[in-house]
């Protein structure tokens, strides 16, 4: 028997759940992530069947020196050289407890599953643009929603977790009963337990406004002035975000959409659609619209907006958080990202943050709070390998261009799969994380795609 077949009886015999291991038909598809540009090396993949799977999966992980890394679908993957997969999509149970305001999902959950049970009663978790990630993945990131002005992180919103501990003991951890493994797992990602579900606020929405406004990319800098404008004087409700694109020439495409060159206004107001109008009529005034999907938003239609891709794909991204972002910055934003296109990246995109996000409260987890007021995203598609470079020069030169506004910290939620955690930290709350990771887990049962330990 070799140590491939040797794994599999052993974890056959540990869990109820499917195991695959190198050699079995399905291996390499159950090991490869949602961006299939990171090679996750894995010893093999389990999908737990419940929270006692998850239980006697630790306690084998334990006994056998070998890691776990936790992907419900394969976001923000990492290579994971000679760990366990564990997928958790059999742990998808939502409860909506709509007089509480509360929402307890599995941590296989999809917000798009989560968003379509709250919206039944008008309410809405903080999402973000997409809906087709876990919920409690993006959670444990810190999670930057597009409700996040008006309620703050994700993770600060968090009630309780159900985790199985290093120890492969499950427990329910609340800031009553376990005070730092709960601050760490609020926004220090999943180096801490293994989380089987989490217990978080919901928020009433019942008026939800939002769309996308598209323009020829010739529009760029009329946009650009209006968006800085409206940002400007922005209220709480109101998000707004600034993209340059460049849609591929993919058959699946509309005709007019088909490798255009554009420029898009994606926006979401919690009121009502005249009080919107007003707020958003900057953009009214930009002649050249090919689109404009603004209007009313049932919140199960959420990810509807950006209409990002469901299907797996490659793709290199990069964050930075921007400290301001006034004409200078905007001016040297416009000129690095190229004249006509933003090729060869996909998206360019500025956030508008501040709001709840920005102001600290005593109760925060170790996402904490950010005061830079907006956030740049760049992501390039990868087809084939070759483009790997010029993409990676094309961000770097655009964060070149804007470096005095540049914070240096970077969103833990956001982090691109091969960037260090101590990007996303500050060093007392990266020290702090630190410690509880030696506390709670000193043999490394659990594997992070963004280990605080590096």
């Amino acid at each position: 028997m070799n140590d491939f077949s040797a794994l599999r009886s052993d974890l056959r015999r540990a869990v109820r759940g499917r195991v695959l291991v190198s050699g079995d038909s399905g291996f390499d598809d159950a090991r490869t992530p949602w961006d299939s540009a990171v090679e996750q090396r894995v010893k093999a993949v389990v999908e737990v069947a419940d929270a006692a799977d998850v239980a006697a999966l630790v306690g084998y992980a334990r006994e056998a020196g070998i890691g776990l890394a936790t992907q419900p679908l394969g976001h923000a993957p990492a290579s994971f050289d000679d760990a366990i997969l564990v997928r958790t999509k059999n742990l998808s149970d939502i409860q909506i407890f709509p007089d509480q305001r509360r929402a307890k999902v599995g941590s296989g959950a999809l917000w798009g599953d989560v968003l379509a049970q709250s919206a039944k009663h008008q309410l809405t978790g903080l999402a973000g643009s997409t809906t087709h990630v876990s919920t409690t993945g993006f959670t444990l990131g810190g999670g930057l929603s597009w409700f996040g002005r008006k309620h703050g992180f994700a993770a600060n919103n968090v009630h309780a977790f159900e985790v199985v501990d290093a120890d492969g003991v499950p427990q329910r951890v609340t800031a009553d009963s376990d005070p730092d493994l709960f601050w760490a797992l609020r926004g220090g990602g999943g180096d801490f337990a293994l989380v089987t579900s989490v217990e978080f606020d919901l928020f009433p929405a019942p008026e939800l406004y939002g769309g996308r406004i598209l323009w020829p990319a010739a529009r760029a800098q009329e946009v650009m002035a209006a968006f800085r404008e409206v940002t400007a004087t922005a209220p709480e409700e109101l998000t707004t975000w600034f993209s340059l694109i460049q849609f591929p020439p993919f058959p699946e495409l509309p005709d007019f959409l088909r490798g255009l060159s554009a420029v898009a206004v994606d926006a979401t107001y919690l009121g009502a659609t005249a009080e919107a109008a007003d707020l958003l009529a900057a953009f009214d005034r930009i002649p050249g619209v090919i689109m404009d999907t603004r209007g009313q938003v049932n919140i199960a239609d959420l990810g509807d907006i950006c209409a990002e891709p469901t299907e797996p794909t490659s793709a290199l991204q990069h964050t930075e958080l921007l400290t301001r972002f006034d004409e200078e910055t905007a001016t040297a934003l416009l000129a690095a990202a190229g004249p006509g296109t933003v090729a060869p990246l996909a998206v360019l995109q500025v956030r508008h943050l501040g709001g709840a996000l920005s102001r600290p409260a005593p109760t925060d987890g170790a996402c904490g709070h950010l005061t830079e007021p907006y956030l740049l995203f760049m992501l390039g598609i990868l087809p084939f390998p070759e483009l790997a470079g010029p993409i990676q020069e094309r961000q770097h030169a655009v964060a070149r261009a804007v470096a005095p506004s540049l914070s240096g910290r970077r969103p833990f939620t956001l982090l691109s799969h091969d960037a260090p955690a101590e990007a996303a930290f500050p060093a007392e709350t990266l020290d702090r994380l630190r410690d509880i990771k030696r506390r709670r887990d000193p043999q490394g049962v659990f594997r992070s795609n963004h280990p605080v330990l590096g």
